[in-house]
């Protein structure tokens, strides 16, 4: 009978930490719509680990690598005031999936 209640109480435990990991989930597929963000190089602006120069974006002081678009793709990232050399404002809209931005649209704003 110990061993049942030992069981049942272990199962139990188990289910509660399911259910916390699966809000985890949930919070990191988040859906953005046409949000203000700061957009720039993450290895040179945003001091993000990766293997080249690559597109981020910074939320609420979180930043996320870009997929859907490249750094190049508003002009020359190692320009004066290109991505690598300065942060910008950009109006996104996109999906958070596992901790990237998967961009449907990029809109840069003016200074």
């Amino acid at each position: 009978m110990k061993n049942v209640a030992i069981l049942f109480l272990f199962t139990l435990f188990s289910f509660g930490l399911k259910a916390q990991t699966s809000s985890k989930k949930q919070a990191s597929n988040q859906l953005i719509t046409n949000q203000v963000v700061e957009i720039a190089c993450g290895e040179c602006q945003f001091k993000m680990k990766g293997k080249d120069c690559e597109l981020a974006i910074r939320i609420n002081g979180k930043s996320y690598f870009v997929d859907g678009k490249g750094i190049d793709d508003f002009g020359d990232a190692h320009g004066e005031h290109g991505f690598c050399n300065a942060v910008s404002k950009a109006q996104v809209s996109g999906k958070i999936i596992k901790n990237r931005f998967k961009a449907t649209n990029i809109k840069l704003l003016s200074k």
